[in-house]
């Protein structure tokens, strides 16, 4: 199903879109109604076979951080929620799905924000961590800093309880093969844009019209030992501010920091833009200054939506008023009713 009005050509920005969060009954301001909105990376084609396996991910993400907004939980709460859920499907390019770089080894970033107190927290070059977004968390929640790396961000999620697990555990035998192959051509006609294989990503609004971002990421396939792309960067890979909006990114990192995709379209909605019109001004210039690629999520303070990618695809689901819609390519968006006594299972 497309909604009415939804149209999109491949290779030109796609969204959908939502409706306002914010109603007035009476001249009193009633509670916002809870959205959440994720990604799954901007990426070339899908398989098939593998666009199943990526369409349960996105969407079990999305009802996840959805229910916990239903049940009072917070903006952060939903993204951190909805972003592990990401990080231990092997199917995305962040935690147990994280690419290799040049030695053969997992480097992953992250990063989150609370839109109410413009809190962050962000982590880079982490190994050893299922989940680099509750480390993220935790710097921004438990740490006087916004941002640690490597070996320093290792020591703190020991000493704030999180298991450290083997390398290896991480590595799948998908990553090993795409390693070697990107190797074995030498990437004579790829450039590094064609090498990411995405990110993934949160965006919620609670229900006390507070704002939050997550974003997470292994990096680009092949990538030099310690490069860092844009998604623990706070203003590329992502941004939350209660009084304007909350965006995750995702595409080529390089790109993405040369603009700062995430502020540029917070700033579009700070001018006036709604999320859609936002975020197709971010993309479009990206792609006419440094011809990047890439995709964004975003929500208003008001909580309308939009998911829009200059990539070939870009897996996303966002859940809001007991709808659950998710898509992948342009021209595809499926709807299905989560509301109370229906299944919360759209492949069913």
């Amino acid at each position: 199903m497309i909604p009415a009005g939804a149209r999109a050509q491949a290779q030109e920005p796609f969204s959908v879109r939502g409706s306002l969060g914010r109603s007035h009954s009476g001249g009193k301001l009633e509670i916002v109604q809870p959205v959440i909105v994720v990604h799954g990376g901007g990426a070339g084609s899908i398989s098939k076979e593998r666009s199943e396996r990526v369409r349960h991910g996105v969407t079990k993400a999305a009802l996840l951080g959805y229910h916990i907004l239903k049940d009072g939980g917070s903006a952060v709460d939903a993204v951190e929620g909805a972003v592990v859920a990401l990080e231990d499907d092997p199917e995305f390019n962040a935690g147990h799905g994280s690419v290799l770089n040049e030695d053969g080894q997992i480097e992953m970033d992250a990063s989150i924000m609370d839109g109410k107190s413009l809190n962050s927290g962000a982590v880079s070059s982490i190994k050893s961590i299922a989940n680099p977004i509750k480390v993220a968390r935790l710097v921004m929640e438990k740490t006087n800093h916004s941002f640690l790396t490597d070996r320093g961000a290792t020591c703190f999620a020991k000493s704030m309880g999180i298991p450290i697990i083997p390398c290896e555990k991480l590595v799948t035998e998908r990553n090993v093969k795409r390693l070697k192959k990107e190797k074995a051509e030498k990437s004579a006609c790829m450039t590094e844009a064609d090498k990411n294989t995405g990110t993934v990503g949160a965006v919620a609004l609670d229900k006390h019209g507070n704002l939050a971002y997550a974003t997470s990421t292994g990096g680009i396939i092949n990538k030099m030992v310690g490069r860092v792309g844009d998604s623990p960067c706070v203003g590329s890979g992502g941004y939350a501010d209660n009084d304007i909006g909350a965006v995750s990114t995702t595409g080529h990192g390089e790109s993405i920091i040369k603009v700062n995709l995430a502020r540029l379209a917070i700033f579009h909605l700070q001018q006036g833009k709604k999320p859609q019109e936002a975020a197709d001004a971010a993309l479009c210039y990206m792609k006419t200054r440094v011809k990047g690629l890439g995709g964004i999520i975003v929500v208003d303070k008001s909580g309308e939506w939009a998911a829009r990618w200059t990539s070939v695809s870009m897996p996303w689901a966002s859940a809001k008023d007991d709808k659950l819609q998710f898509g992948i390519v342009p021209g595809m968006v499926h709807i299905t009713d989560i509301g109370k006594n229906k299944s919360p299972n759209p492949c069913i």
